[in-house]
Parts: structure tokens; C-alpha cells; sequence
């Protein structure tokens, strides 16, 4: 159903009317019931009104922080303005859901390991995406059989919307200074999803901050990518050039970007809260085919069909072989120069695409130079 260009919510409102304030209370506590039983970790409640965070995400887009990432600018208000995103809704029913799938000390020791791909832990298991999608979907079900239909509509990382500013105000923890959600019982390894509602439940407390003086995550960062505390420039981030950025990754970043074949995740590895962080109960999420832990030069000997095989499910697939294959060229030219890695990468010459070529010809000079300086003589005083 439509109003104009914009969608609303299906509803039978009356029923919402006809609640009273102890049942819209009882409803509220049956919705963290449900979702405990689908899976969520946490849930809460907040309002539509996003104020503070629409002037933030403003300065930023002027700021040009998104890079080429235009889908940010492209909704106007729909994105901090929940009900001229989906006329009708007054409510925002915030999910979380643990994903970290091994200790982070595993995820550590494949980062200092420069001959191993590390992927952002995120997308070692199954599509959050679908994986969320699916039970916001159930829990949305089970509040209909409770009280009738009602308006809604479900959202994970699939729409304008402002997720982490949400789950803020429902009270799922604060946004540190990288930019992501963190909760002090449980760091900041978890998936966000909504449902978007016209049903007037009573909202949450918002969040407070906890990152106090601490600046390990920028400090950590390989591109300093956070620019000052709680803003982010993409531009410079190993997230974007690895998984958003199409076209060829600037030679200014290659050498930082390491072993970090898809993503990255520096700044949640050396936060302090994330010693409090859980390994998921989920077992959607665990890593599949090894790829918590395989060579970078297996990886790269991947056929495309094998790509799409081992990837199928997974969040991985959205960036295509050629990228996976950039992105694998540069961690190759990283890693320690070696006779094996530089023939895999001439083998590899020619055989898929210019932007390819591109990158294995930087790996081919950095292997070229690493080369030449063990072959110098030694310069060091001389009897």
C-alpha cells in the first residue's frame, strides 16, 4: 500500500487504540520473551526521533566521509526520519544478536600471521543479513498472533535507516569513538536488526558512553581512519576499500591494509570492553570452509566457480571474484617476499581482469624490492 512514492504501514490501528497502557506494558514484555526464544540476545524500544543524529550524519556527508558510497546521501530525510521512510511508525523495535565466532585471541593470531587472509569476523558464517532477516520476520509473526495485524515492516542493514542511533536510544549500548555500538556486558561483536511499528510501546532508557579518555581504537587503526573521536572518514577505512570501494584500492593504503582481505576489525580487537564479549550461541554464524584460518595463496588459487561455492550464503559473494581477487593481491604483496608467492602471482597475470592485473603488478614490485634489499651487501664498518 502506498501514499504517494512512500511506503506505509499496514495496519488494523484500532487494535493498537483499543490496548491499554497495562497490556501495551504486557506486549512489551512478551516481545523480549519472544525474541530471547529466536535467538536475540537483547532488545529494546525507542522513538523515531533522531534529531542529534541527522545534523551528525549532515556534517559528515559534507565533509565527503562517505567516499563513493552515494547510497548515503540518496533518501534525503527518509533515513533519520523513520515515519517519512514508512508512513506511520512511531516505534522502532531494536535487535541484537552476538556473532563473534571464535576467542579473540584466534582472531588475533591470524592478523599477526601476514600468510594467512584474515576476514572480518563478521562474515566467516552465514549472511547476517538473511540470518536476521528471518527471525525479525518470526518475531514480527508472533506479535501478530498476539494481537492482530499490525503495521510494520523489518529492516537489517537493507534500508535507509540509522541503526546504530537507534539501538542507542533503545538502550542497547552506546556508540563508541570508532563508530560502532558497544555494550559494557558485552563489547561490540553483535548484528543490529528493527522492526519498524505503529504500536505504542513504552521505550527505553538511551544509553550512556563508557569510552571515558580511552583512544586504543584510534590509535590502533592501520589507516587512521577515525579522524577524531566518533567520526569515521570511510575514505581511508580497510572496510571500504575492501568491500565497498569497486575500482582500485589507492597505493597509499596497500601497504597498511596487510593481511585484511575483507574488512577489518583492529578497532573491536583492542577494546577493553570486548574482554567481556561472548562467543555466539548462533550456529549460523560460525565460520564455514576454513576461512578463519586458510593461506593466502590457497585463496588466491580459487577458481571463480569456487568462489561462488564457498561463498554461497555468505556476506563475502556481494564483492565479486575480481574484488576478492584484488583484495588478495595486495595482502599477497604484503606478505614476506618468497619465490612460491611471486610465481602465483605471475601465473595469475592476465588471466581475469585489468583492475587485477593492476594490483598483482604492485605485489609483483613490492616482492621485487623486498628482494633486492636482502640481496645488498651489507653497508656496516668493514676491518
Amino acid at each position: 500500500m502506498q501514499h504517494g512514492n512512500k511506503p506505509i504501514l499496514k495496519s488494523r490501528t484500532f487494535i493498537c487504540l483499543s490496548m491499554n497502557k497495562i497490556k501495551i506494558k504486557q506486549l512489551s514484555r512478551l516481545i523480549r520473551h519472544w525474541g530471547s526464544e529466536l535467538g536475540f540476545d537483547r532488545i529494546g524500544i525507542s522513538d523515531i526521533n533522531l534529531e542529534q543524529a541527522e545534523t551528525r550524519l549532515a556534517k559528515w556527508l559534507e565533509n565527503q566521509y562517505h567516499g563513493k558510497m552515494g547510497y548515503m546521501s540518496r533518501h534525503g530525510a527518509k533515513r533519520t526520519r523513520p515515519d517519512d521512510l514508512i508512513d506511520g511508525t512511531i516505534r522502532v523495535i531494536s535487535t541484537r544478536m552476538n556473532y563473534m565466532p571464535e576467542p579473540m585471541s584466534a582472531s588475533k593470531s591470524v592478523l599477526e600471521d601476514p600468510n594467512i587472509g584474515y576476514i572480518s569476523r563478521y562474515a566467516l558464517g552465514r549472511d547476517y543479513h538473511k540470518v536476521m532477516r528471518s527471525r525479525l520476520n518470526k518475531l514480527a509473526k508472533r506479535i501478530e498472533q498476539e494481537i492482530g495485524p499490525f503495521g510494520h515492516r523489518v529492516f537489517c542493514d537493507s534500508a535507509p535507516v540509522m541503526e546504530k542511533p537507534l539501538a542507542k536510544k533503545a538502550g542497547l549500548g552506546w556508540i563508541g569513538k570508532h563508530t560502532n555500538l558497544l555494550n559494557k556486558h558485552e563489547g561490540s561483536w553483535f548484528f543490529i536488526g528493527e522492526i519498524y511499528t505503529d504500536v505504542p510501546l513504552p521505550i527505553d532508557a538511551p544509553s550512556t558512553p563508557h569510552c571515558g579518555s580511552c583512544r586504543a581504537c584510534i590509535d590502533v587503526c592501520p589507516t587512521q581512519a577515525i579522524v577524531a573521536p566518533y567520526v569515521l572518514d570511510a575514505r581511508r577505512c580497510i572496510s571500504y576499500h575492501t568491500i565497498e570501494l569497486h575500482g582500485p584500492i589507492p597505493v597509499e593504503f596497500r601497504k597498511s591494509i596487510g593481511n585484511r582481505i575483507y574488512g577489518c576489525d583492529d578497532c573491536q580487537l583492542v577494546c577493553p570492553w570486548n574482554r567481556y564479549a561472548k562467543i555466539t550461541r548462533e550456529p549460523d554464524f560460525a565460520p564455514r570452509h576454513s576461512l578463519n584460518s586458510t593461506r593466502l595463496i590457497d585463496l588466491f588459487s580459487w577458481s571463480e566457480q569456487q568462489f561462488l561455492t564457498r561463498t554461497e550464503g555468505s556476506a563475502i559473494r556481494r564483492i565479486g571474484f575480481q574484488r576478492w581477487l584484488r583484495n588478495i593481491a595486495v595482502a599477497l604483496g604484503n606478505a614476506p617476499a618468497s619465490e612460491t608467492i611471486a610465481k602465483t602471482l605471475e601465473n595469475h597475470q592476465g588471466q581475469t581482469s585489468e583492475l587485477v592485473d593492476e594490483h598483482i603488478d604492485w605485489a609483483l614490485q613490492q616482492h621485487s624490492k623486498a628482494s633486492k634489499r636482502q640481496q645488498a651487501p651489507s653497508t656496516g664498518n668493514r676491518e
